[in-house]
């Protein structure tokens, strides 16, 4: 795949990058250097390929599920400047 440097120059407009027209040529050829390796990527046959989810085999360690804090909802709830059926009340914003 190739990139002309008008397409270049749509895609850096777009993106608010401000290119120097000097080096719009080389940014251009590179470009087109990296969407030439991307085709070659999509060219090889990788059904034979089992997908990974992660490339290590790493089993992820985890620590038990236990409560640690207690709970101060209460507490909470007596400070609150309104309260209801223990939820807050706060004012309409949107009407």
């Amino acid at each position: 795949m190739t990139i002309s440097e008008n397409d270049l120059a749509r895609v850096a407009e777009l993106a608010r990058i401000r290119l120097d027209p000097a080096t719009v040529t080389e940014v251009t050829r590179r470009i087109g250097n990296i969407l030439g390796m991307i085709d070659r990527m999509q060219a090889v046959d990788t059904s034979a390929v089992t997908p990974m989810a992660h490339p290590l085999d790493t089993v992820q360690r985890l620590r038990p599920d236990e409560v640690t804090e207690p709970n101060r909802r209460d507490d909470f709830l007596a400070i609150a400047p309104v309260s209801e059926a223990g939820l807050y009340l706060v004012p309409r914003v949107i009407d």
